[in-house]
This record gives C-alpha cells, sequence and structure tokens, in this order.
C-alpha cells in the first residue's frame, strides 16, 4: 500500500486553545486554566479563535458543567491510573487542520479521555481506535494521541464533537446537544475549506442536520437516515458520510471493525478530494 499525507495548510497543526485574559476578567466562574498547549507561534491567533471565550466558561447545561468539574476534581468516578493527573476539566476545543476539507464529528468527550487531556478523543479507547486509523489514511502524523503538548499533527481533517463536556454515562440529553450547536457553527464559520462532513455516530448525523435545519435549510430527517457507510448529498450544504462510532463497544463488540472504518476513510478522502487514496 501507498499513502501521502495531505499537506494543504501551511498554518501547523494542531491548534489548541490560546490565552483569553479578557475571557478570564469577564468569567462569572473561576477556576485555574489547564496547562497551555505548545502552540506555534504563527498558529497562536487562529488557535485563540478556535475557542472562542465563551466557551471555555461555558456553563449553558448545569448537568454537564457540574459532571466535567466533579470529575476532573476527583470527586467522581475516581481512576487510581489518573491520580495524579491534572484534568482538563472545561468544554473541550476543536482540534485538527486550519485548512482541513473533512470535519470529523464525534459524540463528545470521555469523562477520562478529552475530560482530562483536553483535546478531542484523547486519553480513552476510542482515540486509541481512532488515531491509528488516521495516521494510517495519511491525515495524522502519529498513531497516537498522547495530550496537547505531543506535536500531534492532522492533514485535512478537522476533529469536533456536538458536546463539548463529558456528560454522564457518555448520554448527553437532546437539550444539552442542542445548546451546544452554536459552538459546532462556530467551528464551521472558521473552516472555509471544508467539503464533507463525517459523522461518527446517529446523535452526530441527527445533530449536524439539525444544524441545517437552524441554518434555514428545508430537510426532513426522515430522508436522510444514519447508515454505517453511507453518504448523504444535501441540498445546498456540505455532503454527510457517516460511520458507526468508535467507541469501545463498537469496537470490541465487532460492530465496527479496523477494516470497516478504513474504508470510511477512504470514502471520505475521495469524496472530500484529500490526498491519494490508500491503495491496495
Amino acid at each position: 500500500s501507498w499513502r501521502r499525507p495531505w499537506r494543504g495548510s501551511s498554518t501547523p497543526s494542531p491548534l489548541e486553545p490560546g490565552r483569553d485574559e479578557t475571557a478570564r476578567r469577564d468569567a462569572t466562574v473561576t477556576e485555574d486554566r489547564a496547562p497551555e498547549a505548545a502552540t506555534p507561534e504563527d498558529a497562536t491567533s487562529e488557535a485563540s479563535a478556535f475557542y472562542p471565550p465563551g466557551l471555555e466558561f461555558c456553563r449553558r447545561c448545569p448537568r454537564l458543567a457540574a459532571h466535567r468539574e466533579a470529575v476532573a476534581a476527583k470527586a467522581l468516578m475516581r481512576r487510581a491510573a489518573y491520580a495524579d493527573a491534572r484534568y482538563w476539566g472545561k468544554p473541550v476545543p476543536g482540534f485538527g487542520d486550519a485548512r482541513a476539507a473533512v470535519l470529523l464529528l464525534g459524540l463528545a468527550p470521555g469523562a477520562h479521555g478529552s475530560n482530562r487531556t483536553g483535546r478531542m478523543f484523547t486519553g480513552d479507547a476510542s482515540g486509541d481506535f481512532l488515531y491509528p486509523a488516521l495516521h494510517r489514511a495519511g491525515l495524522a502524523s502519529a498513531p497516537e494521541s498522547r495530550d496537547r503538548e505531543d506535536g500531534l499533527r492532522l492533514f485535512g481533517v478537522w476533529i469536533t464533537a456536538s458536546c463539548r463536556c463529558a456528560p454522564p454515562g457518555n448520554r448527553p440529553t437532546t437539550a444539552e446537544v442542542a445548546a451546544c450547536r452554536d459552538w459546532l457553527e462556530h467551528d464551521f464559520s472558521l473552516l472555509p475549506h471544508l467539503s464533507l462532513v463525517l459523522a461518527l455516530g446517529r446523535i452526530a448525523h441527527d445533530d449536524y442536520l439539525e444544524l441545517l435545519r437552524r441554518r434555514g435549510h428545508r430537510l426532513r430527517k426522515a430522508d436522510f437516515p444514519f447508515a454505517h457507510g453511507r453518504a448523504h448529498d444535501l441540498p445546498g450544504a456540505l455532503p454527510l458520510l457517516d460511520s458507526y462510532h468508535v467507541s469501545r463497544q463498537n469496537t470490541n463488540t465487532g460492530r465496527l471493525t479496523k477494516e470497516m472504518f478504513d474504508a470510511v476513510l477512504n470514502e471520505a478522502k475521495r469524496r472530500a478530494g484529500v490526498g491519494p487514496l490508500e491503495q491496495d
């Protein structure tokens, strides 16, 4: 096989949260900031833009805010392996290439994954499945995502989620997903080169359709049912490609295999025009 990363961006990735002192002064909730990422100097302004001030201290969903902070404070769901870890404990920003052609839309941060590390799909089993697949597809510089300072870069893809805070039981409510939709819209607004949305799971699929309806698109969700590997051409909007979520439940049971997900990524690359396809 052969593959080559797509290098459409001259801006180094990852783009991670930047410092915004205005947000700190204006916030109604005060807390220590998690450690800054090692963001390249020429990416700082864009990194800040991708983490708007309102997101860092967002408390639109009291249940989610309380859960993410209780886990971060080790008052709930304590894990011996992370006894000395400093948790992010805040809404998690998107991560990836500012010139991405594919937006990969997940569900929500894991309590001991992204809620701990501050990077999407990082620190838990979902990320252990996702990032090696992105690397095999030529969309990531390494097969592992450890933390915000590991130097990982993505090529042609941006990773975000329908819900930015870790929900109890990994199940956000419909209202909580809707409350988070402004932050998803924000990511879309700063990614002008997008050609495709890749939804991981039914909730992400439905969330994108609801975002389009909020924008004024007249569509019936029943006309675009979720199904693994199915592509949906949406009038006047970015097309949607579906995949089962990369959760431990799906990957451990064989509902989603490496071969199945590799095929979806290859189809996403083909549809979005991202680099050469992986060849057998």
